[in-house]
């Protein structure tokens, strides 16, 4: 739990959208920043959001990051910064991935908990845009599956052919609904379910449960990759 003095910094950095947010005495402040040179919008953003809290860089006892998938470059920017605040701070660090991310939102939610109880066989899908024409998946279910990159082809014939009722969050190619994607045949989070929520870093933050593997990056291998290189 967070201790009186000690200021928790939530991170985000995997996608086209930097997400920093603050808790430090009670004081919460997110900034967010659209742009591909997050290297570059990091520290302004911070600082903003430490000063908005009357926090300091020396403050930071915590750092939630979110560690893939998404882009290289991005993934790094927020591995290398917990890093380094874990070694000047001594600050814990917490990481998840953004499918665990918008796993706890989505199961949290009303929505879901309704459908889940009409459907105590379904199973959670995260669905998340890669690059032009391909897609991140994770099904969360007792089988443990791993994440995947896949073609659109590939992950519609997934998602037709799974056994089981399935609830989908994420989102499409520019931020669309899952529904222009995959159609009318799915259950859907909400859209506030299916983006990353200040308030979720800052509460898995506090969980000793995301320390494990925290500063693990997840690379995912594109579907022309894998189809060329089945090994």
């Amino acid at each position: 739990m967070q201790q009186n003095g000690e200021a928790i910094v939530g991170l985000d950095t995997s996608g086209g959208t930097l997400t920093v947010t603050v808790s430090y005495r009670g004081e919460k402040c997110t900034r967010r920043r659209k742009g591909i040179k997050q290297e570059r919008l990091l520290f302004p953003a911070l600082h903003s959001a430490l000063a908005a809290c009357h926090a300091a860089m020396t403050d930071i006892g915590r750092v939630f990051i979110v560690r893939g998938p998404g882009r290289f470059t991005g993934i790094r920017i927020s591995l290398t910064f917990a890093s380094m605040l874990k070694y000047l701070n001594h600050a814990e660090v917490r990481g998840a991935t953004l499918f665990e991310v918008l796993r706890r939102q989505t199961e949290s939610s009303a929505v879901f908990k309704k459908w889940k109880k009409e459907n105590p066989n379904g199973v959670l899908g995260v669905v998340l845009h890669a690059f032009r024409e391909e897609y991140f998946l994770q099904f969360f279910d007792e089988e443990n599956h791993a994440p995947l990159w896949l073609s659109r082809e590939e992950l519609l014939k997934r998602l037709s052919s799974y056994q089981r009722p399935l609830f989908l969050a994420g989102s499409a190619k520019e931020d669309a609904p899952l529904q222009t994607l995959a159609g009318p045949a799915f259950a859907y989070a909400a859209k506030k379910d299916c983006f990353v929520r200040p308030a979720t870093l800052l509460s898995m933050a506090q969980e000793d449960t995301w320390a494990n593997n925290a500063l693990e990056p997840l690379y995912l291998k594109p579907a022309r990759f894998e189809l060329v290189n089945p090994k």
